[in-house]
């Protein structure tokens, strides 16, 4: 009965679910900083420091993906691409950077002193953003963008890819975020998308119908 109860006592003890928890945190930095540091080691040169730092800069606030959302608006061809676009943006403005950042408020790589950080603040090589980490609103816009272009048409989608995934890498190379940072930022960004696209062609749809209904 003793052996019975201890093995309970263990495993419903606070304390060992927190050292659980920690251990997968720990595991995750782990993860994480092994990849940071090794771009950072690895890959730096003064021609992809100048690249990446155009690049990066893209997607600050979202701007260049909500300037061609806006440019796609004005043209009747390509409206609907622009609305599945910019129905993405919105969607990543208030559950990326509007709930998960402020609610995870997980800490930037080269503000988190626990893991000794080799890149810090100080050795930053682009201004260091004010908001929480998780998730990468860089990758969250583009991917958005990008893949709500991929939807609607695909010759233009790929090339829109491959520049998110350029902005999405420019922030691990610049130390900013993290790797799961970025990832959740691609995966968020798609199904915002993907969700966009579903509800913009639902309402597309029902006023096309409307309109013919009413030439008849």
């Amino acid at each position: 009965m003793a052996s019975g109860s201890s093995t309970t006592s263990e495993t419903t003890d606070p304390a060992n679910k927190k050292d659980g928890k920690e251990h997968d945190m720990d595991a995750i930095y782990s993860f994480d900083y092994s990849i940071l540091n090794w771009i950072n080691e690895h890959l730096h040169t003064p021609f992809f420091n100048g690249f990446f730092s155009v690049i990066t800069h893209l997607a600050d606030a979202g701007w260049f993906w909500i300037a061609l959302a806006a440019v796609l608006l004005i043209f009747k061809k390509t409206r609907k691409t622009g609305l599945v676009m910019g129905g993405a943006l919105v969607l990543g403005l208030i559950f990326g950077n509007g709930i998960l950042k402020p609610v995870i408020n997980r800490i930037r790589p080269y503000d988190n002193t626990a893991w000794d950080p080799i890149v810090t603040r100080a050795t930053l090589l682009i201004k260091p953003p004010h908001d929480a980490s998780f998730p990468s609103g860089h990758t969250l816009a583009s991917f958005e963008g990008a893949f709500g272009i991929f939807l609607c048409n695909k010759k233009w989608g790929a090339p829109a890819l491959v520049l998110a995934v350029l902005i999405a890498f420019s922030r691990l190379y610049f130390f900013i975020h993290y790797p799961t940072d970025v990832f959740a930022g691609m995966v968020l960004g798609i199904g915002f998308a993907i969700a966009s696209y579903f509800i913009v062609n639902a309402v597309w749809n029902k006023v096309v119908n409307k309109n013919e209904l009413k030439k008849v």
